[in-house]
């Protein structure tokens, strides 16, 4: 198999279900780099809470310029409870917005799949939800106004 350019891929799994979302999104690349002559280098670090609770920072500079260096950042989630009560710059969310400001990052992906088990256990008729799976695309504009931050345009992309 021919090898092509290694692309380096920087996982921050997080906080809260994070790291199993990552810890499955590792193995699909494991597979592809195995399976489809795909080279991927993985590195793995903290972001969020947990990185606030081994360093005192939700994200720290190494961790940063890893990301400023990697082709593709993968960031599970960040936050809880646990971390409710921290000053703001402290808070695991920080991370999140320093990569999303320095990185000029500007769009979430929500992935919406309605299963059938579940199309009676919505609010919404059956026609609308049934077989329902589309991705949901947040534009995020990001604006300073009198210290608060105002998010989010939301359409869909069909």
């Amino acid at each position: 198999m021919i090898k092509i350019k290694k692309r380096k891929i920087l996982l921050l799994p997080g906080d809260g279900i994070g790291p199993e979302v990552i810890q499955e999104v590792k193995k699909v690349i494991l597979w592809l780099n195995s399976n489809k002559s795909l080279d991927f280098e993985i590195d793995e670090d903290l972001a969020g809470g947990c990185s606030y609770d081994k360093h005192g920072t939700p994200i720290t500079d190494e961790v940063f310029y890893k990301a400023l260096e990697s082709e593709f950042v993968m960031l599970g989630a960040v936050g809880g409870p646990k971390w409710d009560n921290l000053e703001f710059s402290k808070k695991p969310e920080r991370a999140l917005l320093k990569l999303r400001k320095e990185l000029k990052l500007f769009a979430n992906l929500r992935p919406a799949i309605c299963f059938e088990q579940l199309v009676d256990a919505s609010t919404l008729k059956p026609e609308i939800v049934s077989g329902l799976d589309i991705m949901i695309v947040s534009l995020i504009k990001i604006k300073k106004r009198i210290k608060t931050i105002c998010k989010f345009k939301t359409c869909n992309l069909f």
